[in-house]
């Protein structure tokens, strides 16, 4: 096959969604009203937050940081996937492929620090109550959210720089709906070995050690809420996890289901499952499993909705 310049690379094709040509009005009608909801469920949260005095806590400040990067993680792809599909136009330039690969790894990796964040406050909550507002103070909460900012950055920024430097093959086809990193290496005539080892490395620090952070605090939450006497102790404790261990075992079971329980689909469709299931679903899910599952946030809205009322009389 002959070989092309990295620098001779002005755009990618996205093939998109392996859905029929009939069907593509019905998809982006689904994916817009999700995309939408996503946005404003979202942006919700984070103005409830904002303006309720009594969600001024650690736990709320780090979901309104979730939130604003779930908004954040569906428009790196999304938007551009309806795009594709309403004009039928599947290119996407050399430059901007690589920026929205940089910002969804970003994005990523801030989605797993924020999560497993949040499961450390529960674990010093529920079982380290009585110095919960000495640990968890503004300053180290502030410190922690910087912290996960700045290596998902720079962990985004790893990859995206090994992969400016390799050279691409004459065929441009990503079979994606977004400039996904493991597609475009297979793109790629170069030797894409220290790529693979940077994955690697990267993928153990933002997927696998959050993700034992987050076993390790569950685990020293059950240990407690066991020894908890009375069953009503143990659904007070239980409550004010719920809403964090949905989100959690929504988002990992993806990856367990996909990745370590094959499917008899194919390679192709199991990863465009798998990355819808990350920028479309989670995110959408998201709104709805922090307001009808908490108590705070759904008295929070309405005071908000009382408050327009009386505004508006």
């Amino acid at each position: 096959m002959k070989k092309e310049n990295q620098s001779s690379v002005s755009e990618f094709l996205l093939l998109g969604l392996p859905i029929r040509p009939e069907q593509q009005g019905v998809f982006f009608t689904l994916f817009l009203a999700m995309y939408l909801t996503t946005v404003l469920g979202n942006l919700l949260i984070i103005l409830l937050i904002r303006l309720d005095a009594r969600l001024h806590t650690p736990m709320y400040f780090f979901l309104s940081h979730l939130a604003l990067t779930d908004v954040s993680f569906s428009s790196v792809t999304v938007p551009k996937m309806l795009i594709n599909m309403q004009t039928q136009d599947q290119s996407i330039p050399y430059a901007g492929c690589i920026t929205q690969m940089f910002f969804f790894l970003f994005f990523t990796g801030l989605d797993d620090f924020l999560l497993t964040l949040m499961a450390y406050d529960r674990y010093v909550a529920i079982c380290h109550p009585l110095h919960y507002s000495t640990v968890m103070g503004q300053g180290l909460c502030t410190l922690l959210v910087t912290v996960s900012w700045i290596l998902s950055c720079a962990s985004a920024l790893c990859h995206t720089l090994l992969l400016t430097r390799l050279s691409f093959c004459a065929d441009h086809s990503i079979p994606h709906f977004f400039c996904d990193l493991d597609a475009l290496l297979k793109l790629s005539c170069s030797d894409t070995s220290l790529n693979e080892l940077a994955i690697f490395t990267v993928g153990v620090t933002c997927i696998v050690l959050p993700l034992v952070g987050i076993l390790i605090s569950y685990g020293r939450i059950g240990a407690t809420i066991l020894k908890v006497p009375s069953t009503k102790g143990i659904c007070k404790a239980l409550s004010t996890c719920s809403s964090h261990l949905s989100v959690v075992s929504l988002y990992y079971g993806t990856i367990i289901g996909l990745y370590f329980f094959p499917s008899s689909s194919t390679s192709r469709d199991k990863s465009t499952i798998a990355s819808v299931m990350y920028t479309v679903v989670t995110p959408l899910l998201n709104p709805f499993i922090y307001s009808l599952r908490n108590r705070d946030m759904k008295g929070a809205l309405e005071r908000l909705l009382h408050r327009a009322k009386l505004l508006s009389q």
